[in-house]
């Protein structure tokens, strides 16, 4: 996920990324200070929604992006594209490209 701003609320997006990454107080305003900036978000498609969320709720914007070959991903909207994944990686695990098959 890319945070590409912080809105007008910092006080409460610093507050959203403590409880999205756990980093410090320090840290997270040094994350917000150097934006845009990529915010890993541990699990899956589902829990970087749920990060991204929480982020925009207290005002900053956020993009998300394939893990696998870097495109901007939509919420919601599936397959992004009907381009293949230009990665080396297989097609099932591109979110841009279509939903990724559990294994």
């Amino acid at each position: 996920m890319l945070l590409t701003d912080s809105g007008d609320r910092r006080t409460e997006v610093v507050r959203a990324i403590r409880t999205v990454t756990g980093l410090s107080l320090w840290n997270s305003k040094l994350l917000l200070a150097g934006a845009p900036v990529e915010i890993e978000a541990a699990g899956w498609f589902e829990d970087a929604v749920e990060a991204a969320r929480t982020l925009e709720d207290a005002g900053a914007r956020t993009t998300l992006l394939c893990d696998c070959c870097g495109r901007t991903i939509r919420r919601g909207a599936f397959p992004l594209t009907s381009l293949p994944c230009t990665k080396p990686s297989p097609l099932e695990t591109c979110w841009a490209s279509g939903l990724p098959s559990a294994t």
